[in-house]
C-alpha cells in the first residue's frame, strides 16, 4: 500500500515525498522480506530510480551498487529488473554533473551492454530498450 502511495505521489508531482515513502517501503522490505526477495529487489529500483531523479546520484550507485549482484544471483542476468537496475545505475554515474571521465566510460560501458541484453530479451519495442537506448 505504501508502495502505491509512493508511486501517486510520483505522479503528482511530489517527489520528495514519494522519495521518503520509498526509502520507508524499501526498508521495511528488506527487514520483513529480507534482501533476496523480489519484493524486496523491486523496492530496491524503485529507491533508486528516485534518488536519481532528485539527484541522490551517490546514494544512489551506493543502493544499486548492493541490489545489482542479489538481482543476479536471484533473478539472473537478463531478467527485466536486474537490467533495469543496470540501467538506473548508468543514469546514476552519467547524469551527475561531478562525474569523472572514469565514470562516463563506467555508464557508457554498462548502457551498451544492458541495451544489447535487453534488446535480445525484450526486443527492441520494449519501453525499457527504447528508454536504454536513447540514454545511450
Amino acid at each position: 500500500a505504501q508502495g502505491n502511495l509512493a508511486s501517486t505521489y510520483q505522479s503528482l508531482g511530489r517527489f520528495e515525498e514519494a522519495l521518503r515513502m520509498q526509502q520507508k517501503v524499501y526498508s521495511g522490505s528488506l527487514r520483513l522480506e529480507g534482501e533476496e526477495c523480489p519484493k524486496t529487489l523491486v523496492t530496491a529500483l524503485n529507491y533508486a530510480s528516485s534518488l536519481v531523479h532528485l539527484g541522490g546520484f551517490e546514494e544512489a550507485r551506493t543502493l544499486l551498487r548492493k541490489e545489482m549482484p542479489v538481482a543476479r544471483r536471484i533473478l539472473g542476468e537478463s531478467n527485466e529488473l536486474t537490467l533495469q537496475m543496470r540501467w538506473n545505475y548508468a543514469r546514476a554515474l552519467y547524469l551527475n554533473a561531478g562525474a569523472t571521465l572514469d565514470e562516463l566510460r563506467e555508464a557508457e560501458t554498462t548502457l551498451k551492454e544492458t541495451a544489447r541484453t535487453a534488446r535480445r530479451v525484450l526486443g527492441a519495442a520494449n519501453p525499457a530498450v527504447v528508454g536504454i537506448e536513447h540514454d545511450l
